[in-house]
């Protein structure tokens, strides 16, 4: 594969580029940065921008791809530590298009949300999705996403088969919907209500 050289250009006014910064996670519309054009040309091959609130460089290149990518998914408050660890790993797997390592982390999380809330460590998948369901911490017709959760977890696992990106994204916005529902929500209220009640 051939390699075109380029030639950088002192930071500068740029067309302003939208975008989720993936350092700092804010959404912003940048206007300074660089861009890239082959020696002696004007041709633009990519830009990067800066981030206004973090000062960190993003890369674009000419078809729009960007370089670090922003990861898939909201933040999740009041989530226990390694949950959230893997949660954000899910998420960040999405940012660099690694949406088959995202998928298995999605069903990995099930897995610890269900050690999180007491199930015992060692089970079988089913059983700790048996749990979450029995311990009433699957919401009303949800059961169908966690085994769409299963199932596409364990195409990843056992078959010759790669993730598109819509896998991964429906199963964070899935996942990220339980955090909620199972952490986030629930210490909201708790935080709202006076210590005498």
């Amino acid at each position: 594969m051939k390699i075109e050289r380029v030639q950088w250009s002192g930071i500068g006014a740029l067309p302003s580029k939208s975008y989720i910064c993936s350092h700092c996670g804010n959404s912003l519309a940048s206007e300074k940065g660089y861009t890239a054009s082959p020696p002696g040309r004007v041709d633009i091959l990519a830009n990067i921008y800066i981030c206004h609130f973090c000062f960190r460089p993003t890369y674009f290149d000419k078809e729009g791809n960007q370089i670090p990518g922003s990861p898939y998914g909201k933040n999740v408050n009041n989530v226990p530590s390694e949950v959230e660890t893997l949660y954000n790993e899910a998420r960040n797997c999405t940012s660099c298009n690694a949406y088959t390592a995202s998928v298995l982390c999605c069903r990995k999380l099930l897995m610890n949300i269900a050690v999180s809330k007491g199930a015992e460590e060692g089970l079988n998948f089913i059983e700790y999705v048996e749990y979450l369901s029995n311990e009433h911490f699957i919401p009303p017709n949800g059961k169908g996403w966690v085994d769409h959760i299963r199932t596409k977890g364990n195409e990843a696992t056992h078959e010759i088969s790669i993730m598109e990106k819509e896998d991964a994204e429906e199963l964070i916005t899935f996942i990220e919907m339980l955090l909620k529902f199972i952490y986030e929500f629930p210490a909201t209220i708790k935080n709202k209500i006076p210590n005498n009640q």
